[in-house]
């Protein structure tokens, strides 16, 4: 017998789960994704994410360089090898970190992003019409995509202190993917109208 007030609380693990809309900050620009996969997120960076993260990268390394030219610490070149390294690999995380946190504030709508909402559009307009899951396939259970969600969503705002990354395809994105959707009809229609011109006119 179950206790008081447990009678609903116990449902079968079968049975689908209510479905809470994810958080949406508000922001200046459009929302493409709060919580796009690493690949996709890498994949919009812009031409100036990558400049900007080639200088911070930089940035470590040459200034070790400059400390050991004015001040030398006579560690050989093997201790002077190492340190470089160091420097490098330090430089290389923070300037991937920086340049992945600029293509997450626009995809978060934080920073401007026209380019990012006309190239999302016609991306996933194109998956709707090749009948293509939009954000990929997930080979977990609706659950743990929640859960990979709700761990991972906005967390580029605080990724120079936890660096932490989506790898999990799932639905969670905090957009109305009915957008998508009524342009992919609008698309289609146009074109089986053109071709009906065209047939007529042949």
């Amino acid at each position: 017998m179950a206790a008081p007030g447990q009678g609903d609380a116990q449902k079968p693990l079968g049975e689908p789960r209510p479905y809470i809309p994810t958080r949406v900050i508000k922001t200046d620009f459009p929302l493409i994704d709060n919580d796009p996969h690493i690949f996709r997120a890498c994949s919009y960076m812009r031409n100036s994410d990558y400049a900007k993260g080639a200088a911070l990268a930089t940035l470590p390394p040459g200034m070790y360089w400059l400390m050991e030219r004015v001040s030398p610490m006579y560690l050989g070149r093997g201790g002077f090898s190492s340190g470089m390294r160091l420097c490098s690999a330090i430089g290389l995380m923070g300037g991937f970190i920086f340049a992945y946190q600029n293509s997450c504030l626009r995809l978060y709508g934080c920073t401007e992003n026209t380019r990012e909402v006309a190239r999302d559009m016609r991306e996933m307009t194109d998956k709707v019409k090749r009948g293509e899951p939009l954000y990929g396939k997930s080979d977990v259970s609706e659950y743990m995509q929640g859960v990979a969600s709700r761990n991972s969503r906005y967390t580029a705002f605080f990724i120079h202190v936890i660096p932490m990354f989506n790898f999990v395809n799932h639905n969670q994105h905090g957009v109305d993917t009915a957008k998508y959707y009524r342009q992919a009809e609008r698309e289609l229609e146009a074109e089986r109208l053109a071709k009906s011109v065209e047939w007529k006119d042949g």
